[in-house]
């Protein structure tokens, strides 16, 4: 199932500031969190091995208001390039401050990369590691909602959602394998959805981040590749640009085609004239509905989620 977005006019969000009101007497009355302004701060994670703190990180947000345990919903943000260290979590800047806005927790992670540290299998157990560390964050902020959760990732990022999405699958010698923590439903936005496509198909910067061809680590493949491990009880949606030449949309296609078939609740949205980078832009003239496209997807229930998919 296939449509267009619609255009519609972008709103800059403010960035939030780090001043969080005392919890005492909020908590008092039922609720664990006062706010005048919304709360911003950078968490480092632990990692499995050695870890870099100047990578493993990751700004959490919290919306301004009053709030009782358990109320205010999490979107977690995994930014792209390529697995490579050229760009970071501050391409996701602008979702994460507009998202706050809405009355939303959003955790975008950083995390290490080819040239800095990462590729296999690295890349991968620092997301499994940035995630598991949401437990630890909602013991500190109980506001948190955190068993039912969205994950939202773009270009490579959209990979690693994908597949956070699926470890609990992962047997136990798996990298990312026996989560603490994992989404209950997941947005990719220009994701190479079908890694042995896109690989077999001039894309060598999976080649580089696996460590060789869907030939030469076929079981790296098996394990990451989101369309080889599809949840059908996990809804997701696949954004992509109809312009994009980095990341075919035909892996967002196959990968949607595939959910399909195996009777899950997959939606595909293609976003006419974007390419790979302009659909992530704060500029976009879709920015505005891919914000919405996340909100409806992080408040809805799996049954809404199932009906609207079905609709």
């Amino acid at each position: 199932m296939a449509a267009s977005l619609i255009a519609a006019m972008t709103i800059g969000g403010c960035a939030p500031d780090d001043d969080v009101a005392a919890q005492g007497d909020a908590a008092s009355q039922g609720d664990v969190a006062e706010r005048d302004e919304h709360h911003y701060e950078r968490i480092t994670y632990p990692t499995r091995g050695e870890s870099d703190p100047t990578q493993n990180w990751g700004d959490l947000y919290l919306p301004a208001g009053t709030h009782a345990e358990d109320s205010v919903p999490l979107v977690v943000l995994i930014h792209g390039g390529s697995w490579a260290s050229q760009l970071g979590a501050e391409v996701m800047n602008s979702f994460a401050d507009d998202l706050v806005d809405r009355g939303m927790a959003v955790y975008n992670v950083e995390y290490r990369r080819v040239g800095s540290g990462g590729g296999w299998p690295v890349t991968f157990s620092d997301i499994a590691d940035a995630l598991d560390h949401v437990v630890r964050l909602d013991e500190q902020y109980p506001e948190l909602t955190t068993d039912d959760e969205l994950v939202v990732g773009h270009s490579a990022g959209a990979q690693l959602a994908m597949w956070s999405g699926t470890r609990h699958s992962l047997d136990d010698d798996e990298v990312g394998s026996d989560p603490a923590f994992r989404p209950t439903r997941v947005i990719s936005l220009a994701g190479p959805l079908d890694m042995i496509y896109a690989a077999t198909h001039g894309d060598d910067r999976i080649v580089t981040v696996l460590g060789g061809t869907p030939a030469e680590v076929p079981d790296r493949y098996t394990s990451v590749d989101p369309i080889q491990n599809i949840d059908p009880r996990i809804p997701v949606v696949a954004v992509h640009g109809t312009d994009d030449t980095m990341v075919s949309p035909e892996n967002s296609i196959r990968y949607i085609n595939a959910v399909t078939q195996q009777n899950g609740i997959g939606s595909l949205v293609l976003a006419d004239g974007e390419d790979h980078v302009s659909l992530v832009s704060a500029d976009s003239a879709h920015y505005q509905r891919i914000l919405d496209i996340i909100s409806e997807t992080s408040d809805k229930t799996i049954d809404e989620l199932e009906q609207q998919h079905s609709g």
